[in-house]
């Protein structure tokens, strides 16, 4: 079976899309309705805390049953029916449920896609980043146009933006096809001795502490910006710029994974969120420095998001693959974006930007530590060149 490029491209650019409304607006969102920073950290939290369980949950359903495009359609539908309830709540107690029962389903939703488009690539798996720059692409698309639009209409609206993309990116997958089975593997081990290995313990604590670094800048980049008297169109190109970065890198990226080890390119990815996170905490009023650290997205997400998916496929292998990419996601975006909601949350207004963004450098740079002296077992390069 040919692979069905533009269908799970599809799917990337309609998921990413909601992400462009979600991230850099949604906290906008809340603070247009009354809530302080510690309520929008705190909220923040619970939507990345459901990654913690959400993706394993769902992922161990997949894995017993073998359903995994019928779980991610269900996933995606719910997802939608749940974010609808807040185009009625407003009260902390309610958004906190309604923040919860969307996080449950959604987050469930890329860990269980990520495995399905490995699986329809096959030997193919080099091509992954071709169709993940849809998703990037997505981004743009939505941040741009809602940033034009939020400048001259009130953020009241946005949930009826976000809920019209859940619902296509559901549509989405109803038009893609299950991949073909692949021959079956004898199990010889079990996903346990998979996670003793010191170099696998090493590389999920150093996606936590990279993503409980993006922290800040997820929850609080666009109020930063706005304090600083940036316009909505200013900070949705911002963010756009950042995207179009890794969109670059991703084009690019499959000559890069066969020249370089994937642990050096998360090395080097690792010492350029650092760079990247200082830029935005000292220099943010300087547009020069602000653009130079959003083009460092290419680095503090892009190519480190690339390696952490070939080498969940290089420690877990195809036996575990759906396994593997529910912890990455749950140590991740789980752990780590929850940590980083929490400490933004909680500090913003006691620290400040400049002490908070130092802290997320601090967090890049012991995760660099980290990865030099306990993935040394991760010297090589992707299984995959093609």
């Amino acid at each position: 079976m040919s692979v069905p490029y533009w269908r799970l491209s599809g799917f990337y650019l309609f998921y990413f899309a909601t992400l462009g409304g979600f991230l850099p607006y949604w906290n906008l969102y809340l603070k247009h309705l009354g809530f302080d920073a510690v309520q929008i950290g705190n909220l923040s939290a619970v939507l990345v805390g459901t990654r913690i369980i959400a993706p394993n949950f769902w992922g161990w359903i997949a894995d017993r049953t073998g359903r995994n495009l019928h779980l991610i359609r269900l996933t995606l539908f719910s997802s939608a029916m749940a974010f609808s309830w807040f185009l009625v709540v407003r009260g902390y107690l309610g958004m906190a449920i309604c923040t919860f029962g969307f996080g449950a389903f959604w987050n469930a939703s890329l860990p269980l896609f990520e495995a399905v488009t490995l699986e329809h690539l096959g030997d193919d798996a080099h091509r992954y980043s071709r169709i993940r720059l849809w998703g990037s692409v997505g981004f743009i698309l939505t941040v741009l146009g809602l940033g034009w639009w939020f400048d001259h209409r009130s953020f009241i609206q946005l949930p009826l933006f976000i809920i019209t993309l859940l619902l296509l990116n559901w549509i989405v997958t109803l038009m893609l096809p299950r991949a073909a089975p692949r021959p079956a593997h004898v199990s010889t081990s079990g996903v346990l001795s998979v996670l003793k290995r010191p170099e696998v313990l090493a590389f999920l604590v150093v996606s936590m502490l990279l993503q409980a670094a993006h922290g800040p800048y997820y929850v609080f980049y666009s109020i930063y910006l706005q304090q600083l008297d940036y316009s909505a169109a200013t900070t949705g190109s911002l963010w756009a710029l950042g995207v179009f970065a890794e969109i670059i890198l991703f084009i690019f990226m499959r000559p890069l994974l066969g020249r370089f080890s994937l642990r050096s390119i998360l090395l080097w990815s690792l010492l350029l969120a650092t760079a990247r996170w200082l830029l935005i905490g000292c220099y943010a009023g300087n547009p020069i420095f602000l653009v130079s650290a959003q083009l460092l997205h290419a680095a503090s997400f892009g190519s480190a998001h690339i390696a952490a998916i070939h080498l969940v496929q290089h420690y877990f292998g195809e036996q575990h693959l759906s396994k593997g990419q529910a912890l990455y996601s749950s140590f991740s975006f789980g752990i780590g974006g929850m940590l980083g909601s929490l400490y933004s949350g909680y500090f913003w207004d006691v620290l400040g930007a400049a002490i908070i963004f130092a802290i997320a450098a601090l967090l890049s740079f012991l995760a660099f530590v980290i990865a030099c002296a306990g993935m040394r077992g991760s010297m090589a390069k992707s299984s995959q060149q093609g």
